[in-house]
């Protein structure tokens, strides 16, 4: 017997997870199914809008003035400027006090990793004292056991790059951790409970003892900033018990998969799924589909009836009114290709792309790469199109990187258009159930 449900939504990160809570919101039954564990914690946790246009040109202080100038086909292009608006405050809904930037239009600029800084729309609150845009100095602390967070290369990088303020990186121990692979989560472990610690002074928290090593290390800096690793669940209250010991203003960086900042999103997204009384399974991977009979009016393609999930070897049918493909790019395995073809692997919908594969690619490396915007084309409904822009399927909709027409790693584009096509997918979707 099918598992049925109003909204399925297929993908579970970011566009997949706001497309559930959009269509929730609306009063449908929403089930949420994914291959894999969420992407989110591979993300960076902040919220890009547009930081450069497609031509380059950026950073861009304004992304909604530059909404109105991209091509036709692009994700922005097709839900809407006041469709990102509403998603955004959609958001800020959800987030509450854990993501600052609501305040303005304007991109904020966040220092990463690297020392290269990110136009973002929103950003975490543990990065807010950190913004590029304000011009106090800052002391960079990075961790000897944590190399991905080059302390004084990225304020190396921030000096060249004409940030406002003096930067000086240093390198220090974190008490309680010797070795170099421990994961992320073991440091923020470490400051969340407070856990006790051994160091040459004796036993002390892991709050205190960090506070101790990095206060010889200060000249006069009013903040400091630290890899993205400053505690999980008591994040805020790490924070500011470092700040108070050590006098300064306290932010993190954020870094590179895997991303703590990432994983805090998640949570906060999954909790509201949890609120919203969304199902949700994870490991399920979709691998096939089946219509109806006809087209609602004998002409129209007809509506997709169920899918198949796979749990441990066993298929399951899922059955829904309306459905959301979120299960991302080229990256994510949601757009697959061959030697001859570019496809999208569970419903087979069509994704344009040159005959030749050798014009998939450009020889410059730092060129406009065509396979970078391969993904579903779709109408201002973000329902699917063939290869004669007539409708692949009447109830599915498409949301996030699946999408083609863009390219959200030279516009700084990304997690703004999963969550714009989320909600408006999950809003259609819930509206036009039966």
């Amino acid at each position: 017997m099918a598992i049925e449900d109003d909204v399925l939504v297929i993908g579970g990160g970011l566009a997949g997870a706001t497309a559930a809570l959009a269509a929730a919101d609306r009063g449908a039954q929403v089930r949420l199914v994914s291959a894999k564990q969420s992407t989110l914690r591979h993300a960076s946790g902040l919220i890009d809008v547009l930081g450069y246009a497609p031509a380059g040109d950026g950073p861009l202080a304004d992304p909604f003035a530059a909404l109105e100038d991209l091509p036709a086909g692009h994700p922005y292009e097709r839900v809407g400027g006041e469709a990102v608006r509403e998603a955004l405050s959609f958001f800020d809904e959800i987030a509450g006090d854990a993501y600052e930037g609501g305040h303005t239009d304007a991109n904020a600029l966040v220092p990463t990793h690297g020392g290269t800084v990110k136009p973002t729309a929103r950003y975490p609150a543990s990065t807010a004292d950190g913004l590029a845009s304000d011009d106090r100095d800052a002391l960079l602390v990075g961790f000897e056991t944590l190399p991905d967070f080059d302390a004084p290369l990225a304020a190396s990088h921030l000096k060249a790059a004409g940030a406002p303020f003096e930067a000086r990186g240093v390198t220090v121990r974190f008490p309680g951790i010797v070795r170099d692979d421990a994961k992320i989560t073991r440091y923020a472990h470490l400051l969340d409970q407070p856990e006790t610690v051994r160091t040459d002074r004796g036993e002390t928290t892991a709050r205190e003892a960090l506070a101790a090593v990095v206060e010889p290390h200060l000249e006069g800096e009013p903040r400091v900033g630290f890899p993205a690793v400053l505690g999980d669940d008591h994040a805020d209250a790490v924070r500011a018990d470092l700040g108070d010991r050590l006098g300064v203003d306290v932010f993190e960086v954020p870094m590179g998969p895997p991303s703590l900042p990432g994983m805090r999103l998640e949570d906060l997204l999954y909790d509201a799924l949890a609120e919203r009384g969304v199902r949700v399974t994870t490991g399920v991977p979709v691998v096939d589909y089946e219509t109806a009979a006809d087209g609602p009016d004998g002409n129209a393609p007809p509506p997709i009836d169920h899918v198949i999930v796979d749990r441990n070897g066993t298929e399951i049918p899922h059955r829904a009114d309306q459905y959301v493909l979120a299960t991302g790019g080229l990256v994510g395995k949601g757009v697959e290709s061959e030697r001859g073809r570019v496809f999208e692997p569970i419903f087979d919908c069509h994704v344009p792309h040159a005959a030749d594969r050798y014009d998939w690619f450009v020889d410059d490396v730092f060129g406009d790469q065509p396979y970078a915007q391969f993904g579903l084309p779709v109408d201002r409904d973000l329902r699917p199109l063939d290869a004669d822009d007539g409708l692949e399927f009447p109830n599915l909709r498409g949301a996030g990187a699946v999408l083609g027409g863009y390219d959200f790693a030279a516009e700084k584009s990304g997690a703004g258009v999963s969550l714009a096509t989320g909600y408006v997918a999950g809003q259609r979707a819930a509206e036009e159930r039966q």
